[in-house]
């Protein structure tokens, strides 16, 4: 198999399907791709039915080329993760894989237009993220749940804003950002730096304003990370955390027992908003993003350093901080299906407390006149315990 077949393969299934964001390289399976997040088989020729061992190791090994560190961290850990480029057409995030002895690829589409938050119309808080001057800013949700766009948008805003200096630790780069306002140094594990810990510490010696950390992965970085925060850095990450609730039970989990009353302390000093994201099936195909906002304030602070009891919890201050530009998930799942934009099925799927929905999607369909939904009846049985991601 020739680099130009590998290639061939590539673009058609890029132009197989509309809305496509990842392809998948899977013995036993034909060419796949994800569209509007349901995998579908592509057709080459020749026709591929099954994929030979042989065809996805030499797939896999073509994109690796002569990088002895991914070889090397594939053979040790069984995976690694790299960027490819296809001509100048479109970028790629990947991951190569071992699966019962064989390769596995999966390489997820980036796009090259850096998104907006008017374009991807975001919440106005993201206006108010993108002009914090320290402190931490958490994009949590599960993998693929659109946090790496986001993060795109606020530092396409403070690009476009203020002329300081941006530092990027990404695996690997996905949206390069030309020099506007702002100058950006942006540096991918394994090519630019070792580890994030390493690049952390390097950041700080390199006179950034803002510091953006692909992914919050253990407990040095964060802790570095908390220390850029309160020396007048503005840090950007993500975490793979569900809510707000679980974003901080998840930092104070890194911490041995004894030392989590410091690190309650340096986190409510910290923290400017945390962000959740689930992308949900949009009506006419595609996707939409429904998100949670929180945003610091003396209560959520307080929720911080003393910990949520039954009364006091981050969902009842996020749900009542409307004031202050926070919403839950379930306040932002209404407004979309108010829009119709999702389905009522969606809704109720994707949402936190079914109950609380349910009620929520009777009342906007009684402001139509439309009849309510047997749906309700399940909610009430199912009742309150949140739906986990």
């Amino acid at each position: 198999m020739k680099q130009t077949e590998i290639d061939y393969w590539i673009t058609s299934m890029l132009e197989s399907y509309d809305n496509v964001s990842d392809l998948n390289i899977t013995v036993g399976k034909t060419l796949q791709v994800e569209s509007a997040g349901v995998l579908m088989p592509v057709a080459v020729s020749p026709p591929i039915k099954k994929l030979t061992p042989f065809q996805t190791e030499v797939f896999a090994l073509n994109l690796i080329g002569n990088n002895k560190r991914l070889l090397r961290d594939l053979v040790e850990n069984g995976s690694c993760d790299l960027s490819y480029t296809l001509g100048d057409k479109v970028r790629f995030r990947v991951n190569i894989f071992t699966q019962k002895g064989y390769f596995s690829t999966v390489l997820r589409k980036l796009e090259t237009t850096i998104p907006t938050i008017k374009g991807m119309n975001f919440p106005k808080s993201f206006n108010k993220m993108a002009g914090e001057l320290n402190g931490l800013v958490l994009f949590t949700g599960a993998t693929g749940s659109g946090k790496t766009t986001s993060l795109a948008a606020l530092l396409h805003k403070i690009n476009m804003d203020r002329s300081v200096h941006v530092v990027t630790l990404e695996d690997p780069i996905e949206y390069i950002h030309p020099h506007v306002k702002a100058t950006f140094n942006q540096r991918e594990l394994g090519n630019d730096f070792s580890t994030f810990p390493s690049g952390m510490r390097a950041a700080l010696r390199q006179a950034p304003k803002v510091i953006l950390v692909g992914e919050m992965r253990d407990r040095e970085t964060l802790e570095i990370g908390l220390t850029a925060a309160e020396t007048g850095h503005l840090v950007l990450s993500t975490l793979h955390t569900i809510d707000a609730g679980q974003t901080i039970n998840r930092i104070l989990g890194m911490f041995e027992q004894e030392e989590q009353p410091q690190i309650r302390n340096r986190l409510a000093d910290t923290i400017r908003w945390v962000v959740g994201q689930r992308l949900l099936p949009k009506v006419g195909g595609g996707r939409i993003a429904a998100m949670e906002v929180l945003c610091t304030s003396l209560r959520v602070k307080d929720l911080i350093l003393n910990g949520e009891d039954e009364e006091k919890t981050f969902y009842k201050v996020i749900q009542q901080g409307s004031a202050m530009d926070m919403r839950t998930f379930d306040q932002h799942i209404l407004e979309l299906y108010e829009s119709e934009l999702i389905t009522e099925k969606t809704a109720m799927r994707y949402c936190s407390y079914r109950n609380e929905v349910s009620r929520g999607l009777d009342t906007i369909k009684a402001s139509r006149g439309e009849a309510t939904s047997s749906l309700s009846g399940l909610a009430m049985e199912e009742e309150a315990e949140p739906t986990r991601w």
